[in-house]
């Protein structure tokens, strides 16, 4: 069979695949929001915008304050009741990112390999979870992707048509005024741009003009959530580092470096933190970024809540076979390298918290992937048949954990009976978010003036079309503060009413197994006694509750 009609059935079966993929997650999104940082975050603080009348600073959600230059997208449809095309937002990031990686590899490569490329990424199993839900994650990682393969363009180029450079700051600047973790993807560039320009050209003061050019841009497009911040508590980028800024506003006070210092304890050894919280052995926690690939779990903070493919390392070290792309290849690594380690130190180690190396290791797995093939394919014989046998079987099977993956989820949510009007939207969500019953009998029975407390709700709001409120701990500390306050039952009531709710709306198995674990048999007693007193029942479902606060009187 000739060469170009093996590219050309190799081209139909990598669109199939693509599409059926884009079918699989356009169904999927044409349901009501169900996953559980939207109905948190991204569409709950666009709705309370949108109640109040405006922006606001809501301070009783630490991630109100984070950057939202995505969920200013939600906005729209929201402002119309659409919830689902804020899902079709999010899904056509990934879809962009995807389109990036095609370009590059096309260009560099071949048409097929762009193609490959777009697979890999687009069909991950974290990617394809994120596209059907109304997060930011996606569009952080488009415009990150976006920035370094524009720094890419203005260096092949000889740093002679500055517009990519300035293309580069803009992006790095929307992705960091997205999220967060673009901030490292930031420093990192920013390092980069002065390194090889200073490198490649001989010339240091120019190669420290153009970082502060892409310093500054950057900054300027990031600025107005920084400044925002700043005004409201006194740190550019709260909640991040919070106790090192509070000590530089308050300098004097030795007391704040004391906070810095007990704060910073627990983030000091990764080692010692998942051997607590899991029972992990040093070596386990050291080969963390080898098991991310091949152990996730969604929903497992210690699976890293989130699920990649093997296929992204695996194939990983065959893109150095040979020198070709070796610029862009060591740069690449170098960035997820980096990226990774950061991540890994900094924060929480989630697989979405590192999604923006997943289309760099993508395109790295594809060149891995050619190299083997070019290599295969200069044998003969029954080596070269057997060889190309091997690396196509090893991709196929790879990528389809990523069918299996999507086939799984897309059963477990259901949605065609949804689409096909067998359910409402009423019963999907009651299907798929425990505590939407409970949520949409506050919503249809109790006033509008009334104010719900959510406790162990894992502050989830969204749903709820009266005003209600949450902390930080999920309800813990109020908690707490009550158990210790019925200890005097004027007391109790005052802590009650310092609360300023009407409502209680709880998750009765988490508040329960809190108070066993925690206090004493006769201290429960004694806050249930109370409890009977000041609280009446109203509704339970699904091991929701909601208790009504009743008068009570000032001591």
């Amino acid at each position: 069979m000739k060469s170009k009609t093996i590219d050309n059935i190799i081209t139909l079966l990598l669109c199939i695949t693509i599409f059926a993929f884009l079918c699989l997650e356009v169904i999927l999104n044409l349901t009501p929001p169900i996953s559980r940082d939207a109905i948190i975050h991204h569409l709950a603080i666009p709705k309370l915008w949108l109640a109040h009348g405006g922006f606001y600073e809501i301070p009783w959600a630490d991630f109100s304050y984070y950057p939202m230059n995505i969920d200013l997208l939600y906005l729209i449809p929201l402002y119309f009741k659409n919830d689902i095309v804020p899902k079709f937002i999010h899904f056509a990031f990934g879809f962009g990112t995807g389109l990036l990686i095609y370009c590059y590899l096309k260009n560099r490569l071949s048409k097929n390999c762009g193609f490959l490329g777009f697979l890999i990424f687009f069909s991950t199993p974290a990617v394809a979870r994120l596209s059907t839900t109304a997060y930011i994650d996606l569009g952080m990682v488009f415009f990150a992707t976006a920035s370094i393969l524009a720094f890419v363009r203005w260096r092949d180029d000889d740093y002679v048509d500055a517009k990519w450079l300035i293309l580069s700051a803009v992006c790095m600047g929307i992705a960091a005024g997205s999220k967060y973790n673009a901030l490292i993807a930031w420093f990192f560039l920013n390092l980069m741009i002065v390194f090889y320009y200073s490198r490649d050209t001989k010339k240091g003061l120019p190669a420290l003009r153009y970082g502060v050019t892409f310093f500054a841009i950057a900054l300027l497009v990031v600025s107005p959530w920084f400044i925002k911040n700043y005004i409201q508590t006194g740190n550019p980028i709260y909640p991040l580092f919070d106790s090192f800024f509070k000590a530089i506003h308050h300098a004097g006070d030795s007391s704040s470096g004391l906070t810095v210092t007990a704060k910073s304890n627990w983030t000091a050894s990764i080692f010692q933190r998942r051997g607590v919280m899991f029972g992990e052995s040093f070596l386990e926690t050291l080969f963390i970024p080898i098991r991310m690939f091949f152990q996730g779990k969604d929903g497992s903070v210690q699976y890293f809540d989130g699920v990649l493919n093997p296929i992204l390392i695996i194939m990983l070290p065959f893109a150095f076979l040979n020198k070709k792309l070796n610029r862009d290849k060591v740069f690449f690594l170098l960035f997820s390298v980096f990226f990774f380690f950061m991540a890994y130190f900094l924060t929480v180690i989630r697989i979405r918290y590192i999604l923006p190396i997943v289309p760099f290791l993508a395109i790295l797995s594809v060149i891995g992937i050619k190299n083997v093939a070019e290599w295969a394919d200069k044998k003969t014989g029954i080596i070269r048949r057997a060889a190309l046998i091997v690396i196509s079987t090893v991709t196929v099977i790879l990528i389809s954990f990523n069918f299996l993956y999507l086939k799984n989820y897309f059963n477990t949510v259901q949605p065609v009976k949804y689409i096909l009007n067998q359910e409402t939207k009423d019963e999907f969500l009651s299907r798929n978010v425990g505590s939407y019953p409970a949520m949409q009998y506050i919503n249809e029975n109790l006033p509008d003036d009334v104010r719900i407390f959510l406790m162990f709700l894992g502050r989830r709001g969204y749903y709820l079309n009266r005003p209600y409120y949450h902390e930080r701990s999920f309800g813990m500390n109020t908690l707490n503060g009550m158990v210790k306050a019925s200890a005097d039952k004027q007391d109790f009531q005052v802590y009650l009413q310092s609360m300023d709710c009407t409502h209680i709306l709880m998750r009765t198995n988490l508040v329960n197994k809190y108070l066993h674990d925690n206090f004493p048999e006769k201290t429960i007693f004694r806050f249930l006694d109370l409890v009977k007193e000041c609280w009446k029942p109203i509704y339970e479902s699904k091991g929701y509750m909601i208790m009504e606060i009743t008068q009570v009187s000032h001591p």
